[in-house]
């Protein structure tokens, strides 16, 4: 085992003689007390800050403040009770180690917390990323703590004795545990900066939707892999020795990740080729049934919204494999078709007149190209003519145009006297032919 560990060890019973001390008793006495009286202040405090911070605007200065001071509360108010115990002893007069110690800790507790928080509001705020935002404080709060107490040499040369050797590479629990830190911390970097990055991109107003995705996306894999990459090398670990692993991440994505790396690889597909961008209107397959608007872009998927609220997540493959009509690609203006019959005893001229006119009932109707009527065709059950008409907005729904204008039809058809007809059927019953008798027809076989 280390010297530097094996001294620690050693001074243990020396720790376990200075906390026997009634010296020292006092201090942790006005510790604990400090803990108490914090814990009082904090839950005080806490409710009327959650009162004020309910009647500001969401992420206004004024919220962001309130907020990074509920943060800190339990630290200060237990920071200002050991600055008053401490002034206690010192009047007594009394040596305070523990409590000159306490300060330190408390005010890195206090300024760890604040600056985790302030990070964390460059991201999306979920229930996951506030647990981890606990266990980045209290990860980064023990190193500050270890280095502060003097420990932190002897912990560290303890975690690095325990280790085993990969071939040519030394492989141990120290190195392994900054490898994670290292990369927890720089994965949040590289998260946060393509965060700014991909809102700085949406608020530049010369970049197309597509561009501004493209860039985000880029620039977030760029970033992943570099942290990763800087990670491994920053613990020392020789990247050659992943060679190995990575010819057995190529075999998984041969045999089990296909349809994993063909999404990624076709959202950028999508977004560099700009045929499906944020807000364009879509169907997709043959029978259009998945009908909506794209909300996002992401790396395995589109979200695609319909009318009824509901986000459909398609996978990027099934847009570049499948049919897929984009009511928005390079004009948004859109024909509707209104197919309706009359009956053969109606001026099909006074039909189309009428038609015409009920293009007018919806206000999203564009007056060019002008709505026009066709007599199609003459078909079993009557005339069949069609109103066709032009939108410039399909995002804001289809339906509610066919309705204004079917109910016009209707109203203005019924005013005038003309039949819209529906399938009917003649039967005609012959006579048996003469001589020849009808079968007997028993009720009761």
């Amino acid at each position: 085992m280390p010297d530097a560990f094996e001294t620690l060890i050693a001074q243990l019973p020396l720790v376990g003689e200075q906390l026997a001390r009634a010296e020292v008793q006092h201090e942790l006495l006005a510790l604990v007390l400090a803990g108490v009286l914090a814990l009082v202040a904090h839950h005080l405090a806490r409710r009327a800050l959650t009162r004020r911070a309910e009647a500001t605007r969401q992420g206004s200065l004024h919220h962001l403040a309130i907020r990074s001071l509920q943060r800190v509360l339990w630290p200060v108010s237990m920071l200002v009770v050991v600055f008053v115990a401490r002034i206690a002893l010192q009047a007594r007069p009394q040596a305070t180690p523990v409590l000159d110690v306490a300060v330190p800790l408390l005010t890195s507790l206090a300024t760890i917390r604040i600056g985790v928080y302030l990070l964390r509001k460059g991201f999306r705020v979920t229930r996951a990323l506030k647990a981890w935002e606990n266990l980045f404080v209290i990860g980064i709060w023990s190193a500050v703590a270890l280095h502060l107490l003097g420990w932190l040499p002897a912990v560290a040369a303890a975690l690095d004795a325990v280790a085993f050797t990969m071939g040519e590479t030394r492989i141990s629990l120290l190195a392994t545990i900054k490898l994670f830190g290292l990369i927890a911390l720089l994965l949040t970097l590289a998260f946060w900066i393509s965060g700014v990055i991909e809102r700085r991109m949406r608020a530049s107003p010369n970049m197309t939707p597509s561009l501004q995705v493209a860039f985000a996306k880029f620039a977030r894999v760029f970033l992943i892999a570099l942290a990763f990459l800087v990670a491994i090398d920053a613990v020392g670990i020789d990247l050659t020795t992943f060679a190995v692993f990575g010819g057995a991440l190529g075999v998984g994505i041969g045999f089990g990740l296909q349809r994993i790396t063909s999404n990624f690889i076709s959202g950028f597909i999508l977004v560099l080729d700009r045929s499906i961008k944020p807000g364009d209107v879509i169907s997709v397959g043959t029978d259009g049934s998945k009908y909506g608007w794209v909300q996002e872009l992401r790396a395995r998927y589109v979200v695609v919204r319909d009318r009824d609220g509901v986000e459909r997540l398609i996978p990027n493959e099934n847009l570049i494999t499948s049919e897929v009509i984009n009511w928005s690609y390079t004009d948004k203006n859109t024909r509707i078709r209104l197919p309706v019959q009359i009956s053969y005893d109606d001026d099909p001229e006074q039909a189309i007149a009428l038609l015409e006119a009920a293009a007018q009932a919806s206000p999203r109707v564009l007056g060019d190209p002008v709505p026009t009527a066709r007599l199609l065709a003459f078909g079993d059950n009557g005339i069949e003519l069609e109103l066709r008409v032009w939108i410039a907005d399909p995002e804001n729904g289809i339906g509610n145009v066919r309705t204004d204008i079917n109910l016009a039809i209707w109203r203005a058809f019924k005013a005038a006297g003309i039949t819209i007809p529906y399938p009917q059927r003649d039967v005609h019953l012959k006579p048996a032919p003469p001589g020849r008798a009808l079968p007997d027809l028993d009720p009761n076989p």
